[in-house]
């Protein structure tokens, strides 16, 4: 039974070591080892078992405080052991009443049973299948006092305050990140020239790459009367809202649109791309700012971002807010469109993001044969 209880606590050891939890394993295999001492008492070595046993109380001293800060169960095992060894000294002096033997060796082996079976079990599925208990010391309190604040204005997107601060911030010239149906971009009003000119000195991006704009809905690009064929109305129409951007000829219906002073800014020349997101957070933000110029929330040429918390570490010291929204929806940036020759030639693959190319043109065809 002696050698039993000392492999079983061997393997809980072993298998909290794999699970990162050092000081429980650590706790385990030193109980291993007082299980195997045990032995030395049915070789009559009970000298040395008596100076290993001093010692463990030492040691065991030092595992009880730290078990204070871990959890409930490992508290109670490592006090348990302490009195459990003190017994074993007792016994090697032949002076161990036997009631309180019989008490101490059921306690211990009700939380030894339990803690061993606790461990094995949320170490080999990954979680908490039976509850350890809370630790009776910790250091959050502390560790929150000195967390550094973060760079810029982050509110949560679910809060109506939050989402009319971003508002402000931006109807004000500020660029700041939100999130997107796609991934995190950074924003900035159209009707700020100079804010479109800090996304790119934010992004180190090339000034010949094109910055889009995002609308609330299709009906805010129906009022500005583009010059816009049917085909093309309908085509919108199935992929909008959705990560689906179209490039179309670019005119003075902009300015109907609200693009305003930063008309040169957005787009080429002779195009812009116009995208309708599928987010509500972003829509009912784009209603209350007006149209938005929007590209990636990344540095130039690295990947895209998929969680506020990776705009703020990469990006935050260089913008007025984010909006907090979690991860993302997707991993990829939206599938751009070229539209601009719709009735003469079709459309083109500008870019395959989170919409296949394959799909894209099945909306296509589809609508070309109605």
């Amino acid at each position: 039974l002696i050698l039993i209880g000392g492999f079983v606590q061997l393997l809980a050891g072993f298998l909290v070591f794999r699970k990162y939890d050092h000081l429980g394993g650590a706790a385990f295999l030193t109980f291993s080892t007082l299980w195997s001492h045990l032995v030395t008492i049915g070789a009559g070595n009970s000298e040395g078992f008596t100076a290993g046993s001093i010692a463990f109380l030492v040691l065991n001293a030092f595992l009880i405080i730290l078990a204070s800060s871990f959890n409930v169960v490992l508290l109670c095992m490592t006090l348990a052991m302490e009195l459990l060894t003190i017994c074993f000294l007792l016994f090697t002096l032949e002076n161990l009443p036997l009631p309180f033997e019989i008490v101490m060796l059921s306690i211990f082996s009700i939380i030894c049973f339990y803690g061993a079976t606790a461990s094995l079990a949320n170490s080999m599925f990954g979680k908490d299948l039976m509850m350890m208990g809370p630790p009776l010391f910790t250091a959050e309190s502390s560790k929150k006092d000195t967390e550094d604040p973060p760079p810029c204005i982050c509110p949560k997107s679910h809060c109506t305050s939050g989402l009319r601060t971003i508002a402000d911030l931006l109807n004000t010239g500020a660029v700041c990140g939100v999130p997107t149906d796609t991934v995190y971009a950074l924003a900035a009003s159209c009707k700020h020239p100079q804010a479109i000119e800090k996304v790119y000195r934010i992004k180190d991006r090339p000034q010949e790459k094109p910055i889009c704009i995002f609308i609330s809905n299709l009906d805010q690009l129906r009022a500005a009367a583009p010059p816009i064929s049917p085909l093309l109305w309908q085509f919108m129409e199935n992929v909008y809202p959705g990560g689906i951007g179209c490039i179309i000829k670019k005119g003075e219906w902009l300015k109907k649109l609200g693009v305003g002073a930063g008309y040169s800014r957005v787009g080429t020349q002779d195009s812009i791309m116009i995208r309708v997101p599928d987010l509500t957070v972003l829509v009912h933000l784009i209603d209350m700012t007006g149209p938005l110029a929007i590209t990636s929330a990344n540095p130039s040429g690295e990947v895209d971002s998929t969680h506020h918390g990776m705009v703020i570490s990469r990006l935050g010291h260089k913008l007025e807010g984010v909006l907090c929204d979690g991860e993302s929806d997707e991993v990829v940036a939206s599938t751009v469109v070229n539209c601009t020759k719709i009735d003469e030639s079709g459309i083109t693959i500008v870019r395959e993001g989170c919409i296949p190319a394959g799909k894209v043109m099945q909306i296509f065809e589809s609508v070309k044969n109605r």
